[in-house]
This record gives C-alpha cells, sequence and structure tokens, in this order.
C-alpha cells in the first residue's frame, strides 16, 4: 500500500506545552487511532498537520504533497471533523450544509441525503439546538459527503451513546475497505480494539509508539487490553521510540 500521510518531525510550543518531533505515517485504505491521555498534544497534532495552527517546524505530506504547494487539491480530498466544531451555531443544519457543500467540487448530495438519514438529523434544526452528539453526526455527515479519501476526526464518538458508537465504527470500516484512510483521535479505547489497524501513542507532546495495532498489543503481553497498555504507559517514564 502507498502511504497517505507523512508526519515528519512536527513541533510546535507553546508557553506550557511542546509538542516536539512527532512522525508517524499512514497507508492508504488503514484506520489509525491517534492516543494518549488529555493533554498530550492529540489535537494540537491535527491542528497543525492541517495548518489551522502554524507549526514551528516539520513536514506534512499528505497524498505525497505539501499542503503549502497543493493546498486546494489537498482540502478537496481530506474531511477534517471535530467534537467540538461549532460551524454557526445559530444558524440550521441545512443552510449550513447549502454554504459547505460550494467549497467542494466532489460534492455527493446522495451521500450527504444519506448520512442525514443514517444519522436521524433533521436539516430544519438549528446547530444550537442538537445535542453533543448528533453534533459529533453532523460533522461527520459534512465529512463524508464529499468523498473524501483521508478522515482526519477528533474525538468523532465524544458525546456518542454506545449504539452510535458501534454505528459509527461500522461506517469507518466501510469506508476503510472502499479504500479512505481515517485518522481519530479518541480516549475510548474499546472503540480502537474493534476497528483500527495502527497506533500512534502520545505523551507529553511526543511521540511513545507508533506501530500497528498487533505489534503494539504484543509490546506488554502481561497487559489484557489497550486501556491497560494506556495505565501502564502513563504511569512509567519517558520512553520513546528509536531511544
Amino acid at each position: 500500500m502507498s502511504e497517505i500521510l507523512q508526519v515528519k518531525n512536527l513541533s510546535k510550543t507553546y508557553p506550557k506545552f511542546q509538542l516536539k518531533d512527532v512522525s508517524f505515517a499512514m497507508e492508504q485504505g488503514s484506520i489509525m487511532g491517534l492516543i494518549g491521555r488529555n493533554g498530550a498534544g492529540k489535537t494540537t497534532t491535527m491542528k497543525s498537520m492541517l495548518d489551522l495552527v502554524h507549526p514551528d517546524q516539520g513536514e506534512v505530506l499528505f497524498f505525497g504533497q505539501s499542503i503549502h504547494q497543493k493546498e486546494n487539491t489537498i482540502r478537496q480530498k481530506i474531511g477534517y471533523a471535530s467534537g467540538a466544531n461549532i460551524f454557526y451555531p445559530r444558524k440550521r443544519i441545512g443552510e449550513i450544509a447549502k454554504m459547505t457543500k460550494t467549497f467542494y467540487d466532489s460534492w455527493n448530495e446522495e451521500a450527504y441525503q444519506k448520512y442525514l438519514k443514517m444519522f436521524g438529523l433533521d436539516e430544519t434544526k438549528k446547530l444550537m439546538e442538537l445535542s453533543e452528539g448528533m453534533k459529533v453526526k453532523f460533522s461527520l455527515t459534512i465529512a463524508l459527503s464529499h468523498h473524501a479519501e483521508l478522515l482526519i476526526l477528533d474525538e468523532p464518538t465524544s458525546g456518542l451513546d454506545p449504539v452510535s458508537r458501534e454505528e459509527l465504527l461500522e461506517i469507518f470500516q466501510y469506508l476503510a475497505k472502499q479504500g479512505t484512510s481515517i485518522l481519530f483521535s479518541t480516549h475510548i479505547t474499546t472503540d480502537l480494539e474493534k476497528c483500527a489497524d495502527s497506533i500512534t501513542y502520545l505523551k507529553t507532546g511526543r511521540v511513545i509508539a507508533s506501530k500497528p495495532m498487533h505489534a503494539f498489543m504484543a509490546d506488554y503481553p502481561e497487559e489484557h487490553s489497550l486501556e491497560d497498555i494506556m495505565v501502564h504507559l502513563e504511569r512509567s517514564p519517558l520512553s520513546f521510540d528509536g531511544e
């Protein structure tokens, strides 16, 4: 498989936090979980990758190209959704979608209507009237409606009930089989165990490990679950791949 995403030595410094030399890569049609405790740097990594915040250094290649060189082409192929997205809270979601689709040449109205129905979304509702879980579903509907080849999802299962989470994971697996790559951060480790092909683990702004799920789990044979491994790693002294 070809690498659809390459992140090389991505760094960003804030007064009280530093993202340092974050590197990992994803293959086409794969699902990668980006994990780590709150404040580990997951959101900063994603926003730096997309140039939503400007990294101090590093290189990010989407489809072998820098977003600075082919921004419009690349953004057409990427879907981004965050559990924290607020869009325009007083607008009806149908109006938001109507505005959004003008930015995408590959917008598929049939797909949009399909995901509206699948997620039980009412276009006449204002965003502020939706529950947190329904806001996440709307973010995903937008991201999935323009045939993105790479989905970058920041806590997409946040606020969803167990049944909705299960439905979403099934959608992820279906999309991956169709060749869509999915990078998503989450603190719900059971979700990753069900669908992730690989794991990138962040701790205090640095990558502890980035490898296939089976290899990551095999590194900790005494732990019985991904959650157990996370607890073990957070309690252990810092140790990074290659050191």
